[in-house]
């Protein structure tokens, strides 16, 4: 069992974040906590001044409106919204922070993913920790 586990959500819809919580749950340790962390993607600068001004606010307190909500609705479980590049950011901030596993959601792979997502598969081969991948 893990005491510390890392659930990187996004709200695309391929993704199953629902599926992703429910084996945290499962492998969590009772005196466990889970994260469940979300990241918004960096946008490069040439393409920033062509968004409306109050863009990148607008998803940031959407982000962690939904990241709330999600921990709301799950036990033992705190939110985190995050920037940066979704698979490193993922890795640093599990180490960062302690965790001992990563529950990731990976989407349907077509041939150019092989067999994970590209996310997913960052993590994967990463992460210093045990990673669980749910499709």
């Amino acid at each position: 069992m893990y005491k510390h586990v890392v659930v990187p959500v996004s709200f695309d819809e391929d993704r199953d974040a629902a599926g992703a919580l429910e084996i945290a749950g499962a492998v969590l340790a009772e005196d466990g906590q889970i994260t469940i962390l979300h990241v918004i993607e960096q946008i490069p600068a040439y393409a920033v001044s062509y968004l409306p001004g109050a863009y990148m606010s607008q998803q940031r307190e959407a982000s962690e409106s939904a990241v709330e909500k999600l921990a709301g609705e799950t036990p033992k479980a705190t939110g985190v919204v995050v920037s940066g590049h979704s698979g490193r950011k993922i890795v640093d901030w599990a180490e960062e922070h302690g965790a001992d596993c990563i529950v990731i959601a990976s989407h349907r792979p077509g041939m150019h993913d092989l067999l994970l997502g590209s996310t997913a598969q960052f993590v994967v081969r990463h992460a210093n920790c045990a990673v669980h991948v749910v499709r």
